[in-house]
Protein backbone atom coordinates (compact mmCIF):
# COMPACT_ATOMS: atom_id res chain seq x y z
CA UNK A 1 0.00 0.00 0.00
CA UNK A 2 1.51 3.13 -0.95
CA UNK A 3 1.62 5.83 1.90
CA UNK A 4 0.97 9.20 0.05
CA UNK A 5 -0.53 13.00 1.28
CA UNK A 6 -4.15 13.33 1.38
CA UNK A 7 -6.85 15.44 2.57
CA UNK A 8 -9.86 13.95 4.67
CA UNK A 9 -12.70 16.41 6.22
CA UNK A 10 -13.89 15.07 9.14
CA UNK A 11 -16.55 15.84 11.83
CA UNK A 12 -16.46 15.38 15.58
CA UNK A 13 -17.76 17.77 19.26
CA UNK A 14 -15.78 18.41 21.59
CA UNK A 15 -15.97 20.50 24.96
CA UNK A 16 -14.22 23.18 24.47
CA UNK A 17 -12.63 25.56 27.95
CA UNK A 18 -12.83 29.12 26.70
CA UNK A 19 -11.18 31.56 28.64
CA UNK A 20 -14.58 33.60 29.32
CA UNK A 21 -15.91 29.99 30.46
CA UNK A 22 -12.99 29.25 32.70
CA UNK A 23 -13.58 32.65 34.58
CA UNK A 24 -16.96 31.91 34.87
CA UNK A 25 -15.76 28.76 36.89
CA UNK A 26 -13.10 30.84 38.71
CA UNK A 27 -16.03 33.22 39.98
CA UNK A 28 -17.67 30.41 41.27
CA UNK A 29 -15.34 28.56 43.15
CA UNK A 30 -14.60 32.15 45.18
CA UNK A 31 -15.36 32.96 48.55
CA UNK A 32 -16.58 36.71 48.97
CA UNK A 33 -13.38 37.90 50.44
CA UNK A 34 -11.65 36.39 47.17
CA UNK A 35 -14.35 37.32 45.23
CA UNK A 36 -13.75 41.08 46.47
CA UNK A 37 -10.25 41.39 45.82
CA UNK A 38 -10.73 39.94 42.59
CA UNK A 39 -13.37 42.44 41.11
CA UNK A 40 -10.84 44.88 42.49
CA UNK A 41 -8.03 43.71 40.43
CA UNK A 42 -10.56 44.00 36.95
CA UNK A 43 -11.37 47.61 38.50
CA UNK A 44 -7.75 48.69 38.72
CA UNK A 45 -6.69 46.90 35.04
CA UNK A 46 -10.09 47.15 32.76
CA UNK A 47 -11.04 50.76 31.82
CA UNK A 48 -14.30 50.18 30.72
CA UNK A 49 -15.34 48.61 34.06
CA UNK A 50 -16.86 51.09 36.67
CA UNK A 51 -17.95 50.98 40.04
CA UNK A 52 -21.26 51.23 40.70
CA UNK A 53 -21.91 53.50 43.87
CA UNK A 54 -25.85 54.15 43.32
CA UNK A 55 -27.61 52.84 45.91
CA UNK A 56 -30.25 54.15 44.13
CA UNK A 57 -33.09 51.09 42.84
CA UNK A 58 -35.63 51.17 40.15
CA UNK A 59 -39.04 53.13 40.77
CA UNK A 60 -40.75 49.61 39.90
CA UNK A 61 -38.34 47.44 42.11
CA UNK A 62 -37.68 45.17 38.85
CA UNK A 63 -34.81 46.86 37.41
CA UNK A 64 -32.00 45.76 35.46
CA UNK A 65 -30.42 45.09 39.55
CA UNK A 66 -32.84 42.89 40.20
CA UNK A 67 -31.87 39.14 39.84
CA UNK A 68 -34.54 36.84 39.22
CA UNK A 69 -34.09 32.96 39.09
CA UNK A 70 -35.54 32.94 35.13
CA UNK A 71 -32.31 35.31 34.11
CA UNK A 72 -29.31 32.29 33.16
CA UNK A 73 -31.01 30.39 35.65
CA UNK A 74 -31.17 27.56 32.94
CA UNK A 75 -27.19 28.26 31.97
CA UNK A 76 -24.92 25.23 33.69
CA UNK A 77 -21.14 26.10 33.78
CA UNK A 78 -20.02 23.04 32.71
CA UNK A 79 -21.94 22.80 29.60
CA UNK A 80 -20.05 25.46 28.36
CA UNK A 81 -21.38 28.97 27.16
CA UNK A 82 -18.97 30.83 24.71
CA UNK A 83 -22.20 33.20 24.20
CA UNK A 84 -21.23 36.81 24.19
CA UNK A 85 -22.48 39.32 27.63
CA UNK A 86 -26.35 41.03 26.15
CA UNK A 87 -26.06 44.96 25.37
CA UNK A 88 -28.66 45.51 28.26
CA UNK A 89 -26.33 44.25 30.98
CA UNK A 90 -24.54 47.65 32.08
CA UNK A 91 -25.31 47.88 35.23
CA UNK A 92 -26.02 44.86 37.72
CA UNK A 93 -26.94 44.97 41.58
CA UNK A 94 -26.39 41.83 42.43
CA UNK A 95 -28.07 42.73 45.96
CA UNK A 96 -32.19 42.37 45.28
CA UNK A 97 -31.87 38.51 44.48
CA UNK A 98 -33.98 37.00 46.65
CA UNK A 99 -36.57 33.69 46.36
CA UNK A 100 -39.01 31.92 48.43
CA UNK A 101 -39.54 28.16 49.05
CA UNK A 102 -42.25 26.64 49.46
CA UNK A 103 -41.51 24.58 52.83
CA UNK A 104 -38.33 25.43 52.99
CA UNK A 105 12.99 32.42 62.46
CA UNK A 106 16.17 31.75 60.57
CA UNK A 107 19.99 33.35 61.50
CA UNK A 108 20.18 37.06 61.63
CA UNK A 109 23.48 38.87 60.95
CA UNK A 110 25.22 40.44 64.24
CA UNK A 111 24.77 43.19 62.55
CA UNK A 112 20.89 43.42 62.18
CA UNK A 113 21.27 43.02 66.26
CA UNK A 114 23.66 46.34 66.37
CA UNK A 115 21.09 48.67 64.97
CA UNK A 116 18.27 46.91 66.41
CA UNK A 117 18.45 49.75 69.25
CA UNK A 118 17.92 52.60 66.36
CA UNK A 119 15.06 53.76 66.88
CA UNK A 120 13.14 56.64 68.74
CA UNK A 121 12.95 55.18 72.09
CA UNK A 122 16.26 53.79 72.62
CA UNK A 123 20.06 54.40 71.94
CA UNK A 124 21.58 53.88 68.24
CA UNK A 125 23.99 51.13 69.61
CA UNK A 126 24.44 48.73 72.58
CA UNK A 127 27.04 50.81 74.16
CA UNK A 128 25.63 54.16 74.62
CA UNK A 129 23.94 55.35 77.75
CA UNK A 130 20.20 55.31 78.88
CA UNK A 131 20.19 59.14 80.47
CA UNK A 132 18.32 60.85 77.88
CA UNK A 133 15.54 58.74 77.44
CA UNK A 134 12.24 60.44 77.98
CA UNK A 135 13.43 63.65 78.15
CA UNK A 136 11.09 64.97 75.12
CA UNK A 137 7.53 64.49 75.53
CA UNK A 138 6.79 65.55 72.03
CA UNK A 139 3.30 67.42 73.13
CA UNK A 140 4.14 70.66 71.36
CA UNK A 141 3.66 72.14 75.12
CA UNK A 142 6.22 74.84 76.73
CA UNK A 143 5.50 73.33 80.01
CA UNK A 144 7.85 70.21 80.51
CA UNK A 145 5.44 69.43 83.40
CA UNK A 146 2.78 68.82 81.10
CA UNK A 147 1.36 65.51 80.18
CA UNK A 148 2.14 64.06 76.63
CA UNK A 149 -1.33 64.02 74.95
CA UNK A 150 -0.10 60.61 73.66
CA UNK A 151 -0.14 58.87 76.61
CA UNK A 152 -3.34 59.18 77.10
CA UNK A 153 -3.96 57.27 73.59
CA UNK A 154 -4.83 53.20 74.13
CA UNK A 155 -2.68 51.64 71.81
CA UNK A 156 -1.84 47.84 72.26
CA UNK A 157 1.83 47.23 73.02
CA UNK A 158 3.12 43.92 71.32
CA UNK A 159 5.15 40.77 72.96
CA UNK A 160 7.92 41.70 71.28
CA UNK A 161 8.07 45.07 71.90
CA UNK A 162 7.52 44.60 75.31
CA UNK A 163 10.10 42.09 75.39
CA UNK A 164 12.55 44.73 74.04
CA UNK A 165 12.05 47.75 76.16
CA UNK A 166 12.78 45.02 79.16
CA UNK A 167 16.01 44.37 77.42
CA UNK A 168 16.86 47.88 76.61
CA UNK A 169 15.86 48.37 80.73
CA UNK A 170 17.79 45.11 82.03
CA UNK A 171 20.83 44.32 79.48
CA UNK A 172 23.72 46.62 78.93
CA UNK A 173 26.41 44.55 77.60
CA UNK A 174 25.86 44.75 73.59
CA UNK A 175 27.00 40.87 73.35
CA UNK A 176 24.32 39.83 75.58
CA UNK A 177 21.69 42.20 74.07
CA UNK A 178 22.32 40.57 71.06
CA UNK A 179 21.77 37.05 72.53
CA UNK A 180 18.60 38.28 74.26
CA UNK A 181 17.40 39.62 70.86
CA UNK A 182 17.69 36.37 69.11
CA UNK A 183 16.57 34.47 72.01
CA UNK A 184 13.40 36.53 71.72
CA UNK A 185 12.66 36.24 67.75
CA UNK A 186 12.91 32.76 68.48
CA UNK A 187 9.62 32.89 70.48
CA UNK A 188 7.00 30.83 69.63
CA UNK A 189 3.21 31.70 69.78
CA UNK A 190 3.11 30.56 73.56
CA UNK A 191 6.51 32.55 74.36
CA UNK A 192 8.57 29.21 74.60
CA UNK A 193 12.38 28.51 73.15
CA UNK A 194 12.47 25.48 71.32
CA UNK A 195 14.45 23.00 73.44
CA UNK A 196 17.84 22.43 71.23
CA UNK A 197 19.10 26.03 71.51
CA UNK A 198 22.21 24.99 69.04
CA UNK A 199 20.74 27.49 66.86
CA UNK A 200 21.92 30.40 68.41
CA UNK A 201 24.77 28.89 69.22
CA UNK A 202 26.05 28.85 65.83
CA UNK A 203 23.95 31.75 64.52
CA UNK A 204 25.53 33.92 67.29
CA UNK A 205 29.29 31.83 67.23
CA UNK A 206 29.26 32.41 71.12
CA UNK A 207 29.06 29.19 74.03
CA UNK A 208 26.27 27.82 76.04
CA UNK A 209 27.23 29.19 78.93
CA UNK A 210 27.01 32.95 77.81
CA UNK A 211 23.25 32.15 76.22
CA UNK A 212 22.50 30.34 79.61
CA UNK A 213 23.67 33.45 81.42
CA UNK A 214 21.51 35.47 79.03
CA UNK A 215 18.59 33.32 79.19
CA UNK A 216 18.68 33.24 83.26
CA UNK A 217 18.04 37.17 83.04
CA UNK A 218 15.09 36.59 80.65
CA UNK A 219 13.46 34.27 82.55
CA UNK A 220 12.86 37.11 85.22
CA UNK A 221 10.91 39.26 83.05
CA UNK A 222 7.19 39.82 82.71
CA UNK A 223 5.00 38.42 82.02
CA UNK A 224 6.47 35.58 84.33
CA UNK A 225 6.49 32.23 82.74
CA UNK A 226 8.50 33.26 79.20
CA UNK A 227 11.64 31.76 77.33
CA UNK A 228 11.09 28.00 79.10
CA UNK A 229 11.61 24.74 76.88
CA UNK A 230 8.48 23.12 78.01
CA UNK A 231 5.61 23.25 80.25
CA UNK A 232 7.53 22.38 83.33
CA UNK A 233 10.06 24.95 82.49
CA UNK A 234 6.98 27.10 81.71
CA UNK A 235 6.04 26.55 85.41
CA UNK A 236 9.03 26.64 87.58
CA UNK A 237 9.95 29.81 86.35
CA UNK A 238 6.64 31.11 88.05
CA UNK A 239 6.86 28.78 90.53
CA UNK A 240 10.37 30.42 91.42
CA UNK A 241 8.67 33.96 91.34
CA UNK A 242 6.71 32.66 93.97
CA UNK A 243 9.07 31.29 95.99
CA UNK A 244 7.06 28.02 95.76
CA UNK A 245 9.87 26.15 93.94
CA UNK A 246 10.64 23.58 96.78
CA UNK A 247 12.44 19.94 96.50
CA UNK A 248 8.60 17.93 96.44
CA UNK A 249 7.39 20.52 93.78
CA UNK A 250 10.20 20.50 91.65
CA UNK A 251 9.82 16.39 92.23
CA UNK A 252 6.45 17.14 90.66
CA UNK A 253 7.53 19.07 87.90
CA UNK A 254 10.34 16.50 86.76
CA UNK A 255 7.53 13.70 86.47
CA UNK A 256 4.90 15.57 84.76
CA UNK A 257 3.84 12.66 82.71
CA UNK A 258 2.73 11.07 85.58
CA UNK A 259 0.59 13.97 86.47
CA UNK A 260 -0.71 14.22 82.71
CA UNK A 261 -1.69 10.52 83.54
CA UNK A 262 -3.65 11.49 86.57
CA UNK A 263 -1.35 8.89 88.49
CA UNK A 264 -1.39 10.16 92.27
CA UNK A 265 -0.13 7.50 94.22
CA UNK A 266 3.07 7.00 92.09
CA UNK A 267 3.47 11.19 92.21
CA UNK A 268 2.86 10.56 96.08
CA UNK A 269 5.39 8.19 96.18
CA UNK A 270 8.17 10.51 94.41
CA UNK A 271 7.28 13.73 95.79
CA UNK A 272 7.39 11.66 99.54
CA UNK A 273 3.86 13.66 100.31
CA UNK A 274 0.57 12.35 101.01
CA UNK A 275 -2.38 13.26 99.05
CA UNK A 276 -3.67 15.96 100.72
CA UNK A 277 -0.11 17.81 100.27
CA UNK A 278 -0.54 16.50 96.54
CA UNK A 279 -4.44 18.31 96.33
CA UNK A 280 -2.83 21.78 97.15
CA UNK A 281 0.53 21.16 94.77
CA UNK A 282 -2.01 20.61 92.13
CA UNK A 283 -4.30 23.07 92.58
CA UNK A 284 -1.00 25.33 92.59
CA UNK A 285 0.12 24.35 89.46
CA UNK A 286 -3.82 24.82 88.24
CA UNK A 287 -3.54 28.33 89.10
CA UNK A 288 0.02 29.10 87.18
CA UNK A 289 -0.60 30.70 83.85
CA UNK A 290 0.10 28.47 81.35
CA UNK A 291 -0.19 30.10 78.13
CA UNK A 292 2.27 33.93 79.17
CA UNK A 293 1.44 35.46 75.90
CA UNK A 294 -2.33 35.76 76.78
CA UNK A 295 -2.73 39.01 77.74
CA UNK A 296 -0.72 40.50 74.53
CA UNK A 297 -2.73 38.36 71.72
CA UNK A 298 -4.66 41.32 70.72
CA UNK A 299 -5.98 39.76 67.78
CA UNK A 300 -9.34 40.61 66.41
CA UNK A 301 -11.76 37.51 65.27
CA UNK A 302 -13.12 38.19 62.08
CA UNK A 303 -17.01 37.12 61.82
CA UNK A 304 -17.85 35.43 59.36
CA UNK A 305 -19.68 37.20 56.44
CA UNK A 306 -22.61 34.88 54.67
CA UNK A 307 -22.91 35.07 51.79
CA UNK A 308 -26.67 33.84 51.30
CA UNK A 309 -29.50 34.80 54.39
CA UNK A 310 -32.76 32.75 55.34
CA UNK A 311 -35.05 34.38 57.43
CA UNK A 312 -39.28 32.96 57.95
CA UNK A 313 -41.41 34.66 55.79
CA UNK A 314 -45.37 34.23 55.55
CA UNK A 315 -47.24 31.29 55.84
CA UNK A 316 -44.81 29.48 57.06
CA UNK A 317 -42.16 29.91 53.92
CA UNK A 318 -38.65 30.48 54.05
CA UNK A 319 -37.41 33.38 52.20
CA UNK A 320 -33.57 33.18 51.08
CA UNK A 321 -32.08 35.92 49.30
CA UNK A 322 -28.40 37.21 48.54
CA UNK A 323 -26.59 39.06 50.97
CA UNK A 324 -26.31 42.50 49.44
CA UNK A 325 -22.98 43.28 51.63
CA UNK A 326 -20.77 40.77 50.12
CA UNK A 327 -21.27 41.13 46.24
CA UNK A 328 -19.36 43.77 44.49
CA UNK A 329 -21.47 46.29 42.43
CA UNK A 330 -19.87 46.95 39.03
CA UNK A 331 -21.67 48.60 35.65
CA UNK A 332 -20.03 48.82 32.36
CA UNK A 333 -18.89 52.24 31.24
CA UNK A 334 -20.54 52.68 27.82
CA UNK A 335 -20.10 56.34 27.99
CA UNK A 336 -16.39 55.99 28.21
CA UNK A 337 -16.48 53.06 25.64
CA UNK A 338 -18.00 55.45 23.23
CA UNK A 339 -15.91 58.31 23.53
CA UNK A 340 -12.87 56.28 22.91
CA UNK A 341 -14.10 54.22 20.29
CA UNK A 342 -13.67 57.54 18.15
CA UNK A 343 -10.45 58.01 19.08
CA UNK A 344 -8.68 54.58 17.92
CA UNK A 345 -6.68 54.89 14.97
CA UNK A 346 -4.81 51.53 14.77
CA UNK A 347 -5.58 48.07 14.62
CA UNK A 348 -3.78 47.24 18.11
CA UNK A 349 -5.69 50.01 19.70
CA UNK A 350 -9.20 49.11 18.22
CA UNK A 351 -8.47 45.47 19.45
CA UNK A 352 -7.56 46.48 22.90
CA UNK A 353 -10.46 48.30 23.09
CA UNK A 354 -12.80 45.59 22.13
CA UNK A 355 -11.19 42.89 24.30
CA UNK A 356 -11.74 45.59 27.19
CA UNK A 357 -15.38 45.79 26.57
CA UNK A 358 -15.92 42.21 25.67
CA UNK A 359 -13.94 41.34 28.87
CA UNK A 360 -16.53 44.29 31.22
CA UNK A 361 -19.65 42.36 29.40
CA UNK A 362 -18.19 39.02 30.42
CA UNK A 363 -17.61 39.83 34.09
CA UNK A 364 -20.77 41.17 34.37
CA UNK A 365 -22.77 38.37 33.19
CA UNK A 366 -20.59 36.27 34.95
CA UNK A 367 -20.97 37.58 38.23
CA UNK A 368 -24.79 37.81 37.72
CA UNK A 369 -24.32 34.01 36.80
CA UNK A 370 -22.63 33.22 40.30
CA UNK A 371 -24.69 34.97 42.17
CA UNK A 372 -28.39 33.24 40.40
CA UNK A 373 -26.64 29.74 40.98
CA UNK A 374 -25.74 30.34 44.60
CA UNK A 375 -29.20 31.08 44.87
CA UNK A 376 -30.56 28.49 43.41
CA UNK A 377 -28.26 26.12 45.09
CA UNK A 378 -28.70 27.31 48.69
CA UNK A 379 -32.55 27.41 47.86
CA UNK A 380 -32.72 23.84 47.21
CA UNK A 381 -30.73 22.61 50.11
CA UNK A 382 -33.22 24.81 52.70
CA UNK A 383 -35.93 22.97 51.01
CA UNK A 384 -34.28 19.41 51.29
CA UNK A 385 -33.06 20.47 55.06
CA UNK A 386 -36.60 22.10 55.95
CA UNK A 387 -37.04 19.82 59.58
CA UNK A 388 -33.48 20.27 60.49
CA UNK A 389 -34.77 24.53 60.26
CA UNK A 390 -37.73 23.89 61.92
CA UNK A 391 -36.78 21.39 64.73
CA UNK A 392 -32.99 20.80 64.97
CA UNK A 393 -29.82 18.98 64.05
CA UNK A 394 -31.52 15.59 64.68
CA UNK A 395 -33.34 15.88 62.49
CA UNK A 396 -30.29 17.07 59.56
CA UNK A 397 -31.24 14.52 56.46
CA UNK A 398 -28.76 12.62 54.90
CA UNK A 399 -27.93 14.94 51.69
CA UNK A 400 -25.58 14.24 48.73
CA UNK A 401 -24.25 16.71 45.75
CA UNK A 402 -25.99 14.66 43.18
CA UNK A 403 -29.45 14.99 45.10
CA UNK A 404 -29.44 18.99 44.71
CA UNK A 405 -27.59 18.59 41.60
CA UNK A 406 -30.39 16.77 39.77
CA UNK A 407 -33.14 18.91 41.70
CA UNK A 408 -31.58 22.04 39.86
CA UNK A 409 -30.29 20.21 36.63
CA UNK A 410 -26.85 21.36 37.09
CA UNK A 411 -23.90 19.30 37.34
CA UNK A 412 -22.34 17.79 40.67
CA UNK A 413 -19.37 19.89 39.90
CA UNK A 414 -21.08 23.00 39.69
CA UNK A 415 -22.56 22.08 43.45
CA UNK A 416 -19.61 21.70 44.80
CA UNK A 417 -17.94 24.88 43.80
CA UNK A 418 -21.10 26.68 44.75
CA UNK A 419 -20.93 25.20 48.48
CA UNK A 420 -17.42 25.74 49.07
CA UNK A 421 -16.06 28.30 51.31
CA UNK A 422 -20.10 29.67 51.36
CA UNK A 423 -22.07 30.33 53.86
CA UNK A 424 -25.59 31.08 55.18
CA UNK A 425 -27.24 32.45 58.08
CA UNK A 426 -30.01 31.05 59.15
CA UNK A 427 -32.10 31.40 62.33
CA UNK A 428 -30.26 28.54 63.89
CA UNK A 429 -27.08 30.39 62.94
CA UNK A 430 -24.21 30.60 60.45
CA UNK A 431 -23.54 27.29 58.74
CA UNK A 432 -21.07 26.51 55.68
CA UNK A 433 -23.50 25.49 52.94
CA UNK A 434 -21.11 22.13 52.76
CA UNK A 435 -22.44 21.48 56.18
CA UNK A 436 -25.35 20.20 55.18
CA UNK A 437 -23.70 17.60 53.09
CA UNK A 438 -24.14 14.30 55.30
CA UNK A 439 -23.53 10.55 54.77
CA UNK A 440 -26.01 8.32 55.31
CA UNK A 441 -26.24 6.22 58.30
CA UNK A 442 -28.57 2.88 58.03
CA UNK A 443 -31.97 2.06 60.75
CA UNK A 444 -31.51 -1.13 62.35
CA UNK A 445 -35.58 -1.40 62.04
CA UNK A 446 -35.74 -0.06 58.26
CA UNK A 447 -36.73 3.28 58.58
CA UNK A 448 -35.25 5.88 57.26
CA UNK A 449 -31.56 6.66 57.24
CA UNK A 450 -30.16 9.08 59.86
CA UNK A 451 -27.48 12.22 58.85
CA UNK A 452 -23.57 11.43 59.91
CA UNK A 453 -24.10 15.03 61.65
CA UNK A 454 -27.32 13.79 63.86
CA UNK A 455 -25.77 10.82 64.75
CA UNK A 456 -22.30 12.66 66.41
CA UNK A 457 -24.97 14.88 67.86
CA UNK A 458 -26.45 11.75 69.38
CA UNK A 459 -23.20 10.36 70.34
CA UNK A 460 -22.27 13.98 72.44
CA UNK A 461 -25.36 13.88 74.11
CA UNK A 462 -24.51 10.75 75.43
CA UNK A 463 -21.63 11.52 76.83
CA UNK A 464 -22.10 14.77 78.20
CA UNK A 465 -25.11 13.08 80.23
CA UNK A 466 -22.56 10.34 82.01
CA UNK A 467 -22.07 10.54 85.30
CA UNK A 468 -18.52 10.07 86.93
CA UNK A 469 -19.15 6.60 87.67
CA UNK A 470 -20.78 5.44 84.81
CA UNK A 471 -18.42 6.78 82.10
CA UNK A 472 -19.89 4.48 78.78
CA UNK A 473 -17.53 3.04 76.50
CA UNK A 474 -17.65 3.10 72.90
CA UNK A 475 -19.25 -0.56 73.14
CA UNK A 476 -21.78 0.87 75.46
CA UNK A 477 -22.38 3.63 72.83
CA UNK A 478 -22.76 1.32 70.14
CA UNK A 479 -25.23 -1.00 71.96
CA UNK A 480 -27.28 2.23 73.11
CA UNK A 481 -27.45 3.59 69.50
CA UNK A 482 -28.77 0.36 68.32
CA UNK A 483 -31.67 0.14 70.80
CA UNK A 484 -32.62 3.90 69.63
CA UNK A 485 -32.48 2.35 65.81
CA UNK A 486 -28.72 3.68 64.64
CA UNK A 487 -27.32 0.72 62.77
CA UNK A 488 -23.62 1.90 63.48
CA UNK A 489 -20.40 -0.07 64.50
CA UNK A 490 -17.89 0.64 67.09
CA UNK A 491 -15.28 1.96 64.46
CA UNK A 492 -17.81 4.16 63.48
CA UNK A 493 -18.35 5.49 66.90
CA UNK A 494 -14.63 5.89 67.49
CA UNK A 495 -14.06 7.81 64.39
CA UNK A 496 -17.20 10.23 65.35
CA UNK A 497 -15.91 10.72 68.98
CA UNK A 498 -12.26 11.44 67.89
CA UNK A 499 -13.68 14.32 65.56
CA UNK A 500 -15.86 16.11 67.94
CA UNK A 501 -12.47 15.78 70.19
CA UNK A 502 -13.85 13.94 72.79
CA UNK A 503 -11.38 11.81 74.92
CA UNK A 504 -11.78 8.01 74.84
CA UNK A 505 -13.78 6.19 78.37
CA UNK A 506 -10.10 5.88 80.05
CA UNK A 507 -9.58 9.75 79.45
CA UNK A 508 -12.65 10.53 80.76
CA UNK A 509 -12.88 8.86 83.40
CA UNK A 510 -10.16 10.06 84.54
CA UNK A 511 -10.88 13.35 84.19
CA UNK A 512 -14.07 13.42 85.98
CA UNK A 513 -12.79 12.16 88.96
CA UNK A 514 -10.34 14.46 89.07
CA UNK A 515 -13.10 17.38 88.63
CA UNK A 516 -14.62 15.48 91.88
CA UNK A 517 -11.59 15.20 93.82
CA UNK A 518 -8.68 12.19 94.25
Amino acid sequence: MAITPRLELRHSQSLVMTPQLQQAIKLLQFSNVELQEFVEEELAENPMLDRDESDLEPADGNGPGEVQNDIYGEEDFDAGDNASAPDNLDAIDLGRAEHVTEEKSGALDMEEYDNVWDTESGPTSGGEAFSDWGTSSGSGSFDPDAPDFQQNLSQDISLRDHLFNQIQLEIIDPAERMIAGYLTDMLDETGRLPTDLAEARVALDCTDEAIDAVLTKLQRFEPSGLYARNLAECWAIQLRELDRLDPAMAALLDNIDLLKNHDYPALCKVCQVDMEDMQDMVAELRALNHNPTEEFEHIEAQPIVPDVIMRPGVEGKWVVELNNDTLPKVLVNQAYYAEISKCVRTKDEKQYVTDKIQSANWLVKSLHQRATTILKVASEIVSQQEAFFRLGVEHLKPLILRDIAEEIEMHESTVSRVTSNKYIHTPRGIFELKYFFTSAIGSTDGGAALSAESVKHKIKTLIDAEEPAAILSDDKIVEILNEGGVDIARRTVAKYREALKIPSSIQRRREKKRAVGF
